[in-house]
């Protein structure tokens, strides 16, 4: 069964740390560009992150320099490490395989994960 499963949310204070993972089972992420987005409530699902097969990365600019996308093929898993986070980087979290579009922000992917919740609170 190929999936996509997302873990690492949680509740973190203004200016702490996460690092979310995205586990394939499946299929292989080696051979897949993979993204992260972002989603809160009535708003449209927003690119975050995104690393290419040869690990080119690239971030949308209300994260640069915070958040740092890498991948790990040995154990099939990317990883989004987010630092000083800030209350609106409150969103569900989701990763994605395989972009349909050259536009690897637009949300049309061949395998997307459901989620994790990432709250960022005093």
């Amino acid at each position: 069964q190929v999936q996509l499963v997302e873990s690492g949310g949680g509740l973190v204070q203004p200016g702490g740390s996460l690092r979310l993972s995205c586990d394939a089972s499946g299929f292989n992420l080696r051979y897949y560009a993979i993204a992260w987005f972002r989603q809160t409530p009535g708003k449209e699902r927003e690119g975050v992150s995104f690393i290419t097969r040869s690990d080119i990365t690239d971030y949308a600019d209300s994260v640069k320099g915070r958040f740092a996308i890498s991948r790990d093929n040995a154990k099939n898993t990317v990883y989004l490490q987010m630092n000083n986070l800030k209350p609106e980087d409150t969103a569900v979290y989701f990763c994605a395989a395989g972009p349909r579009s050259s536009k690897w922000y637009s949300p049309i992917y061949d395998y997307m994960g459901q989620g994790t919740q990432v709250t960022v609170s005093s």
